[in-house]
C-alpha cells in the first residue's frame, strides 16, 4: 500500500494531509514556501498503521526512519544523544483530524544523563539545560508511559 513511510520536509505537502497528518503536511509545506522551519521528518500515517498491525515497527520502517534521523543530523552538525552538542527533537502525533486523547507533544528527546550536561556547556546556562531535561523526563513519563505527574 505504502512505498514509502518517512518524509524529509522538503519531501511532503499541504496535499499529503492524510497521509503524513494535520502538522507534518502543514511542516511540509511551510518548507516548501521558505518558511524558516528547523529540518525535520515526519513518519506517516502509514508506519502508524503497520505499528498497529504488528505491535511492532517492522526492519524496513526502522531502517527507513534511521535514514532520515541520519540526514537530519547531517543537516544540524548534530547528533541524537550526543555529550558535547546534543540534537533535541520534538515528536508530535498529528491525525488529519484532530482528535481528543491524541497523543500529546515530548519535548528535548535527545537529552540524557550525559548530553544534558553537553547542553549546558554548549548553552552557558546549567538551570536551562536540566530544566530541559526535567521537562523531556516529565513528557516522556506522562505521554509515553502513562505516569501520572
Amino acid at each position: 500500500m505504502f512505498s514509502k513511510y518517512v518524509y524529509d520536509f522538503e519531501e511532503g505537502n499541504a496535499g499529503m494531509k492524510f497521509e503524513l497528518g494535520g502538522k507534518g503536511s502543514n511542516l511540509c509545506e511551510m518548507t516548501k514556501l521558505n518558511i524558516p522551519v528547523p529540518p525535520g521528518f515526519v513518519i506517516s500515517v502509514g508506519a502508524c498503521k503497520k505499528y498497529e498491525q504488528y505491535n511492532h515497527l517492522p526492519k524496513k520502517i526502522v531502517k527507513e526512519y534511521l535514514r532520515h534521523l541520519r540526514t537530519l543530523e547531517k543537516k544540524t552538525g548534530k547528533k541524537l544523544g550526543d555529550v558535547n552538542d546534543p540534537l533535541l527533537v520534538s515528536v508530535r502525533s498529528g491525525a488529519a483530524i484532530s482528535m481528543p486523547g491524541m497523543m500529546d507533544t515530548v519535548l528535548n528527546l535527545g537529552l540524557n544523563d550525559k548530553s544534558v550536561l553537553g547542553l549546558a556547556k554548549k548553552t552557558k546556562n546549567k538551570r536551562f539545560a536540566l530544566d530541559s531535561y526535567r521537562r523531556f523526563i516529565q513528557m516522556f513519563g506522562d505521554v509515553v508511559m502513562n505516569i501520572e505527574g
